[in-house]
Formats: C-alpha cells, sequence, structure tokens
C-alpha cells in the first residue's frame, strides 16, 4: 500500500493512538511522513521517541505545539516561555531523527485573551513580545517557529491570531527561517485576503508548514471537534493547493483533523480514508510529487 509522497498523517487525526501505533500505522498506511504531537512523544520520553522515529524511517513534518504565550508578565508568562524553549530543543532532537527530507518546523498557537482580560490589542502585543525573546533560540537550533492563525471563532480562548495577514505582520521582523507560518485550509478558507498573504508568505519564503482539512456545518457543540476529510465539505482544495504551490512551497502537506466520530473510528481505516481523501482532493493540484 502507498500513499502520495507528499502526505504527511498529522498525528492528532488518529489521536488516541500511542506513538509506536502511530508510526506503525503510518508506515503500513503507505505515507512516509508524519507530524508528531508533544503529548504522545513525552509519554515515552525525547530520547526513546527520537529513537523509535528513526527506526520507522519516516520523515517529520512538524511538531504540534508550543505558544499559549498571551499571558501579562509574570510567573505564568514565564513558565510558558520556558516550555517553548523546551519545544524548540524536541523540534530540533525529532527532526534530527528524523528521515531525509524532516522539517524542524514548530507550529505555534498563540494562544486567547488571558483570564478576565479584554484586552485583545495586548495579547497580541504579548505574541510579538514572546517571539522576540524565543527567535533567537530557534534560530541558533535551526528551528521554524510556524504562527499558526485559527479561525477568528477560538480568538478568545485559542489564538488572538486569527488571519494570515496578523501572522505574517508579527513574522516579518525576523529571518524567514526562524519565524514562519502555517497555512491551515480549515482556519483560512473564509479569508478574502487568504491567497494575497499566501502569494505574500511565497515571496518571503514563510509558508512553513501546510495543513488541509475540511470544513462543513453544522458545527458541533465543541467547535475545536468541527474538521473533516479534505472533500467532505465546502473548502476550494484545488485554488488553496495551487496558491500554495505557486508560492513555492514543495514540502509535505498534512492533514489534521479533529473530529470525534473519527477518532473513535479503527485508526487502519483513518489512515486509510485519510490517503484516499488526499488523493482525491489535494493530490490532482501539485505540480510535482516528490518532496522538496
Amino acid at each position: 500500500m502507498s500513499a502520495h509522497p507528499r502526505l504527511s498523517l498529522n498525528q492528532a487525526t488518529i489521536k488516541h493512538a500511542p506513538l509506536d501505533e502511530a508510526l506503525r500505522l503510518t508506515s503500513a498506511g503507505g505515507c512516509t511522513s508524519i507530524g508528531l504531537w508533544r503529548e504522545p512523544v513525552a509519554v515515552v520520553g525525547l530520547d526513546e521517541a527520537a529513537r523509535r522515529l528513526a527506526d520507522s524511517e519516516l520523515r517529520v513534518s512538524s511538531l504540534c505545539r508550543a505558544g499559549f504565550f498571551t499571558f501579562p508578565e509574570g510567573a505564568e508568562r514565564r513558565a510558558a516561555l520556558d516550555d517553548n524553549r523546551r519545544a524548540i530543543e524536541e523540534t530540533a532532537t525529532l527532526a534530527g531523527a528524523g528521515a531525509p527530507g524532516s522539517a524542524a518546523v514548530l507550529v505555534l498557537v498563540a494562544g486567547g485573551i488571558p483570564a478576565g482580560s479584554t484586552d485583545l490589542a495586548g495579547a497580541r502585543e504579548r505574541v510579538a513580545d514572546a517571539l522576540a525573546e524565543l527567535a533567537p533560540h530557534a534560530a541558533s537550533a535551526g528551528v521554524t517557529l510556524a504562527i499558526e492563525p485559527l479561525h477568528p471563532m477560538y480568538a478568545s480562548d485559542r489564538a488572538v491570531v486569527s488571519t494570515l495577514k496578523q501572522a505574517l505582520d508579527l513574522a516579518e521582523p525576523f529571518d524567514p527561517a526562524a519565524v514562519g507560518v502555517v497555512v491551515d485550509t480549515f482556519h483560512v478558507w473564509w479569508d478574502p485576503e487568504a491567497f494575497a498573504q499566501i502569494a505574500r508568505a511565497g515571496a518571503s519564503g514563510r509558508i512553513a508548514s501546510y495543513q488541509v482539512c475540511d470544513w462543513q456545518t453544522p458545527l458541533p457543540a465543541d467547535v475545536l471537534l468541527a474538521r473533516h476529510q479534505p472533500g467532505d465539505g465546502v473548502i476550494d482544495f484545488a485554488a488553496f493547493t495551487r496558491a500554495v504551490e505557486a508560492a513555492g512551497y514543495a514540502g509535505d502537506i498534512e492533514v489534521e483533523i479533529f473530529n470525534a466520530a473519527i477518532w473513535d473510528a479503527p485508526w487502519p481505516e483513518v489512515v486509510a480514508s485519510t490517503a484516499r481523501a488526499f488523493d482525491a482532493a489535494v493530490a490532482p493540484h501539485l505540480a510535482a510529487a516528490a518532496t522538496a
């Protein structure tokens, strides 16, 4: 069994699978790349996770996630920034253990508005301050901090960065090798400026990751779990994939899905259905099959 060579199975799509099973199922499903999450890595320990990853011969497309640094100055903010520094080191270690072509990309979710506050602008300013503090560490480790804008419905509790323009404005003061952005179709499909901002990101070499999944209504009660397989909703994957390709991105493409029904399905079936969905909705619009 083989999957498209640029398909990366983000570990969240089979959320309940332990690291060993995620690696095995990804390989068995014909994928050559995986997007890892920090929590399953932590269960076995970083060094052991790196060893198992090396044995799997899979590439790493990204590590999810760090960020959540919108707290005002104080103990919580310092703890969050320290955790981000650890995440940078984890990313470097795992990328080094992955197969050739692995990406040292750490996905950042900015964090929401701190409890008791209504200061959205201040929270966004603290994201910029955090990047200024973390970017030198990332650069020295050879890691790209990838700012992921999230759909505005998550602005209060998960990410005060809601658009690619906001993410690029935050990234712009830094070397593109140190700070880039994530283009996630679920989060940016609605944005009338999305394609112009994808072109802008390409011109500055800042597309660090391309993630795909679909949007379908009605949304579930827990809107975090609203993602669907590519092709099952309203997103124009032809337009987005061609735009990202035209912007120069040639790396792995992650399918990252948070959906309770998908999480409850047998893991091999999910891997197989993910590969089929990618082949139908995304792959036809790729200019080249090989991973850069």
